[in-house]
């Protein structure tokens, strides 16, 4: 489907806004991210779907406080607890023009919204979106939150470090025309992570286009532990890998550094020991040349987080040479089985028992 003006809402009404928020276990950061919804200076009207998965944490509890404290915020169950599946709950359980995603650790600034609307309006576009400005709390979380936003860190994409406005392969988050959606098939739930990228692939190839402008900058709250960082790139490396392999035509170079480091300094490393076995038995051990490639990578994180902008703090820069490194191994280490099938099977496995829902794309 094309992007006419005839499928845009009108200028001189105010179109009505869909806020969907899926939520599991994020008692710590939920209640800003909804009041970042209800402080929004958007004059149209709006209501806000939050799907909920099964917490253990509290959450259930407050999402439930702050629907009986505002009409407006209406509680829907997400028995599937993943992420695609509660945006794909909570959109069809709203009925407004536009949806706007939001992401449990994100803050909207009070002008999202109306920005947001005032773009879509001008350019036709069918998903409307812009940076990911991670921002810390704690010295480790302000280590994560300067990683994102390097290129050494996640690849300086232009919803991690800025760009010029104009259309985009993706966005951070994503406001949506709802018969935009509608068109594609909305989330794919078998996309357990990376399912923003596939969804704005289908818009584009629907005859839509994806909308990037870096007036729109939303808070994000990085995980707040080593453990749970990695566990997120993990998890983000195997889906990246699943999908560049169902993709491959919209694989780029970036997507393959972190394995093939991984490879490299694994590689190098055991050659290395090899070397050092040369040694010890009187041989040449020309084998220990191979400990140029840790020791560079090494060299490089150190420079990285001696040098990166922005960065305050001592404390903060000895946390980037944990921070970087795990961003790095985690993610590509994932990559691989993902790259290998392991997550679309793990998936598959997943909707054999029926833990999951079909509403996927094309």
């Amino acid at each position: 489907m094309g992007t006419s003006a005839s499928e845009v809402p009108s200028s001189g009404t105010l179109p009505g806004v869909s806020y969907v928020m899926p939520v599991l276990n994020d008692v710590t950061h939920v209640r800003a991210a909804v009041d970042s919804l209800l402080g929004q200076d958007y004059q149209g009207p709006f209501d806000v779907a939050i799907a909920v998965g099964p917490s253990i944490d509290g959450t259930n509890e407050l999402v439930e406080a702050l629907s009986r404290a505002d009409s407006r915020v209406r509680v829907i169950e997400n028995p599937v607890g993943s992420t695609p599946a509660g945006l794909n709950i909570a959109i069809q359980a709203t009925q407004h023009p536009i949806i706007v995603r939001v992401d449990a650790h994100s803050v909207l600034p009070p002008e999202y919204t109306r920005i947001a609307v005032e773009t879509m309006m001008r350019t036709g576009a069918g998903n409307v979106g812009g940076i990911m400005d991670a921002q810390g709390t704690t010295p480790f979380e302000e280590a994560v939150a300067a990683a994102y936003g390097s290129r050494i860190g996640l690849g300086g994409t232009p919803h991690h470090v800025g760009g010029s406005e104009g259309p985009a392969d993706t966005v951070y988050l994503g406001v949506f025309r709802r018969d935009a959606l509608n068109d594609v098939g909305l989330f794919d739930e078998r996309i357990k992570r990376g399912q923003d990228w596939e969804l704005n692939r289908r818009i584009r190839q629907g005859g839509h286009t994806v909308w990037f402008t870096p007036r729109l900058r939303v808070v994000y709250r990085p995980r707040p532990t080593l453990s749970r960082l990695a566990r997120q790139f993990f998890s983000t490396g195997m889906w990246r890998g699943e999908i560049s392999r169902r993709f491959p035509a919209r694989n780029v170079l970036r997507y393959f550094a972190p394995p093939l480091m991984v490879l490299a300094v694994a590689v190098a490393s055991l050659l290395g020991l090899v070397g050092l076995v040369q040694a010890l038995l009187g041989v040449a051990p020309w084998l220990l040349l191979a400990f140029i490639v840790p020791v560079g990578y090494i060299l490089l994180v150190i420079a990285a987080a001696i040098t990166m902008p922005g960065v305050r703090g001592a404390a903060v820069r000895l946390w980037l040479l944990i921070v970087l490194p795990c961003i790095h191994f985690c993610w590509g280490v994932g990559f691989i089985p993902g790259f290998l099938l392991l997550a679309g099977n793990i998936a598959a496995q997943k909707y054999e028992k029926g833990e999951g829902s079909r509403v996927a794309p094309e």
